[in-house]
């Protein structure tokens, strides 16, 4: 997979500690996932574990996208509060 040298997925810290952290949580229940499948674990249980792994990606990659939105708007002198409010309302549909 290849990048734009001018793109990143976040410059932020904080952000990226936290995309880190919700992808390793994902990575651990995936294996979790495939450890009950290979234990032939109650299909209802796979589907509860796949469905975490799921939400867990998909909400990294909202944080990638939210985090990019708020720096692209950061730019704009005097609107930090509402670059916030634009974020956390962009995460809430996730």
């Amino acid at each position: 997979m290849s990048t734009s040298p001018d793109i990143a997925a976040t410059h932020d810290p904080e952000s990226k500690r936290k995309i880190v952290n919700r992808l390793r949580r994902a990575h651990g229940q995936l294996a979790a996932v495939i450890a009950a499948v290979e234990d032939e674990a109650h299909c209802r249980d796979v589907v509860q574990q796949l469905s975490a792994v799921s939400k867990a990606v998909d909400r990294a990659g909202f944080l990638v996208v939210a985090g990019a939105l708020k720096e692209c708007l950061a730019d704009e002198p005097g609107d930090s509060e509402r670059v916030d409010e634009l974020e956390k309302l962009f995460l809430s549909l996730a």
